[in-house]
């Protein structure tokens, strides 16, 4: 009993040293990658870039959503203008907005695309005309998602236990 327990002990440092040595989230275009930060749940997507003042050359912020649908964004509280970058389940570019103005009145325009999109890119306004991002690119994406490791522990653990 002891013998297997500190060998599932080993086993699940082992996954936590693995799933956290992942490479940093990002969004790649051709040979351009940003560090994107990740607005994967209902909460931080709500947030967004909201009340930042300025974003890190080469950063950005990854909306990641269950399903493909039609989302609008709106730039309420954000105090910089962004390029928003709708892209499909299949990571190509399917509308842009370059250079969305921020909006502290509590009328701001929303931002919607024509077409159904699973990920939706902000980064700093001029980024996407300053890369030529083109309708119909691809994109590399990475990223980890926010509860990865805490679920795999968890699936771990309700393996070993059974």
């Amino acid at each position: 009993m002891k013998k297997t327990f500190i060998i599932a002990f080993i086993f699940i440092v082992a996954a936590i040293v693995f799933l956290t040595s992942r490479k940093e989230n990002q969004v790649c275009f051709n040979k351009k990658c940003f560090t994107v930060e990740l607005a994967d749940n209902p909460e931080k997507r709500s947030e967004g870039l909201m009340f930042r003042k300025s974003l890190q050359p080469g950063s950005g912020m990854l909306f990641v959503f269950e399903s493909e649908g039609n989302y609008s964004f709106w730039m309420k509280d954000t105090l910089m203008p962004l390029d928003i970058i709708w892209l499909n389940k299949d990571r190509e570019v399917v509308y842009i907005i370059d250079g969305a103005q921020s909006c502290i009145t509590a009328d701001c325009p929303s931002f919607q695309a024509t077409r159904p999109a699973l990920y939706v890119l902000e980064l700093n306004a001029g980024t996407a005309a300053g890369i030529n991002l083109a309708l119909g690119d691809k994109a590399l994406i990475s990223y980890r998602e926010s509860n990865t490791v805490i679920s795999s522990i968890s699936n771990l653990l309700q393996k070993k236990i059974k």
